[in-house]
């Protein structure tokens, strides 16, 4: 019957269960690989793509086609309608997806029965190179799904005070990951809170030898900062007049530019308003923390994030639409930050629904949230939602809001080759910016400025505008400036003939913009693609090792683009399915320049990307 309770699962071991009744199976693996690819992929593919993707060995490829599509048909019955070229696939109102509880709220998606579990486990597909790639991509993206939501979940435990529950989480999310500071901060945060010190000793002791063996560094100041973590002692009760002093005095002495000491102030703060009765100063005491944690202190975003997750069941608590909106936007962005798109976006989404029409609320979670658009190449949506926050920051009279969605939408149109376009909206958030003295925003824009005068073949001008924002950039100490104009020199060097130089400077571009544990992650991604471009250029001997790192990198985060890049950079060099590959992935993205890359690539010029 077509409304009969059905569960589709993907996750671990393929099944298809239905209550009471023995799970059921496919009985062809390709049939299992095709649901799997109609589920999961946003286009819809034609009959000919999906013949030639699984079935290109068979003597009669659209005929196998059909013969999966009817084996899909006979074992969910009514539940699915699967039909027409391009072939849709529907599911009635009764099936579920295990996969979909992964982009639902933490409370949810940690029901999902293979949380953790890898995407079509055992399933192996020969003779089909593109789907290898495409499932590879996919097991990657949904193996750091499930990772984030661990990490979530753990924090949102945390929020509510279930120190217990939300430590088994921080252990799972450690475990899928061993290198990931930010899940080793949390585990030991969480012993550290819960009294536990030997627990944290020993965890710290097993983080710094396996850092050491496997990288041969020391800890980070996240970690140093989780081992200060106390159990919170109460204060005397305080007047709601002394916490609001207190919480302007920090934010005050933040922007005196002693950003220490404001966070100290800021720390205490929030124990003075615990100690107190209100709860909007609860919730706003860590709401201005977290950002000075997270904008102002860098390194220290996964202890500003325990305190957004208990800014926000606080303001929630207190029916304080606009308190829990702003934690939500601030989830967001450290979520898109870690190239945690799914999450950021529906932190994001749901900061636009409670913000209530305040602008200043509206501007702030809408260029985030364009900025993730932008990240994993949904174009159009960006530009939208950019667009729009431009709009609001104006309403709001934000000029940095708005300088920054400028310099998002230019950074756009730039990757889609609209050069004219990008310079335009560079300029004037360059201009906007300079206007109102944000001289620490600078670099940004500037960089995506240089990229234009590469592309436009102007290298001397665009050393200028790379120099002058590198030099900048070294002054703010700012890891995420530092690193996109090093990485600006790098291919001046390389316009220059200097290609040894060019080399160097990547490299150090990488390590500048990853050397704290909260490293914009797209941007890793980005210095990557040059080096692989520069790679296959030189014939350097490094080029397979930094395109199957940009690659994991991309496919696990979604950062759709990047990932076609390191599919195209990966054929360029021979390998087979990457290009068909790359086809699939590109059909969903709206960017005229990369599917040159990919026609240049079938053609043979393999020219740099």
């Amino acid at each position: 019957m077509a409304d009969e309770p059905l569960t589709i699962r993907l996750l671990g071991r393929p099944a298809i269960e239905r209550p009471g009744q023995t799970a059921d199976r496919l009985r062809s693996r390709k049939s299992w690989a095709l649901l799997a690819y109609l589920l999961l992929c946003e286009a819809r593919p034609t009959r000919s793509q999906l013949a030639g993707m699984l079935f290109s060995e068979a003597d009669d490829p659209l005929r196998a086609l059909r013969w999966s599509l009817a084996e899909i048909r006979r074992c969910l019955g009514d539940s699915v309608s699967i039909d027409g070229d391009p072939v849709v696939l529907l599911l009635s109102e009764g099936v579920a997806v295990d996969v979909d509880l992964l982009g639902r709220d933490w409370t949810a998606a940690v029901e999902a029965v293979g949380l953790g579990a890898e995407l079509l486990d055992g399933l192996v597909v020969r003779g089909a190179p593109a789907f290898e790639s495409w499932l590879l991509y996919e097991r990657r993206r949904i193996a750091a799904a499930s990772e984030a939501i661990l990490h979530e979940a753990a924090l949102g435990l945390l929020a509510r005070g279930a120190l217990d529950r939300a430590c088994g989480f921080a252990v799972r999310a450690a475990a899928m990951s061993p290198l990931d500071e930010n899940h080793q901060a949390l585990l030991i945060r969480l012993y550290r809170l819960m009294g536990d010190d030997a627990a944290a000793e020993r965890q710290y002791a097993a983080w710094t030898g396996l850092l050491d063996t496997e990288l041969g560094v020391a800890p980070g100041v996240t970690i140093e900062a989780a081992m200060r973590e106390r159990p919170r002692r109460r204060v005397g009760v305080p007047t709601s007049a002394t916490v609001e002093a207190a919480i302007e005095s920090g934010s005050a002495t933040i922007a005196a530019g002693a950003i220490e000491p404001g966070v100290a102030a800021l720390r205490s703060a929030v124990r003075l308003a615990d100690a107190g009765a209100a709860t909007s100063l609860r919730s706003r005491s860590r709401q201005v923390l977290a950002e000075a944690l997270i904008h102002s202190l860098r390194g220290l975003d996964e202890e500003g994030l325990a305190h957004l997750h208990e800014a926000d069941r606080l303001a929630v608590e207190d029916d304080d639409p606009i308190g829990s909106a702003l934690a939500r936007a601030e989830l967001g962005y450290v979520d898109f930050l870690r190239a945690r798109y799914d999450r950021a976006e529906r932190w994001l989404s749901e900061a636009m629904d409670l913000a209530d029409g305040s602008p200043v609320v509206m501007a702030k979670a809408a260029t985030y949230l364009g900025s993730v658009h932008s990240d994993t190449a949904d174009y159009p949506r960006a530009i939208a939602l950019l667009d729009e926050a431009g709009r609001l920051s104006r309403e709001a009279g934000d000029p940095r809001r708005e300088a920054y969605a400028l310099c998002m939408k230019g950074r756009v149109e730039l990757l889609r080759g609209d050069l004219d376009e990008a310079d335009h909206h560079l300029t004037t958030a360059v201009a906007l910016a300079e206007r109102v003295h944000w001289l620490s925003f600078l670099p940004w824009p500037q960089a995506f400025q240089g990229e234009v005068c590469l592309a436009r073949h102007e290298p001397s001008r665009a050393a200028e505008i790379f120099q002058q924002a590198f030099a900048r950039a070294c002054q703010l100490g700012d890891p995420c400036w530092e690193g996109i104009t090093a990485r600006g020199l790098a291919l001046v060097a390389d316009a220059e003939g200097d290609s040894e130089r060019a080399f160097e400077t990547l490299r150090d571009a990488r390590s500048r913009g990853t050397r704290l544990a909260d490293p914009y992650v797209w941007l890793d991604a980005h210095i990557l693609d040059a080096m692989c471009d520069l790679g296959r250029t030189h014939g350097h001997p490094e080029t397979r090792t930094w395109i199957d790192t940009l690659r994991e990198l991309a496919s696990r985060a979604g950062m759709r683009e990047l990932t076609v890049r390191a599919l195209l950079h990966s054929a360029a060099r021979g390998s087979t399915g990457d290009a068909d590959a790359a086809d699939l992935l590109a059909a969903e993205i709206d960017n005229p320049d990369l599917h040159a890359l990919i026609r240049a690539t079938r053609e043979g010029r393999t020219q740099p990307c």
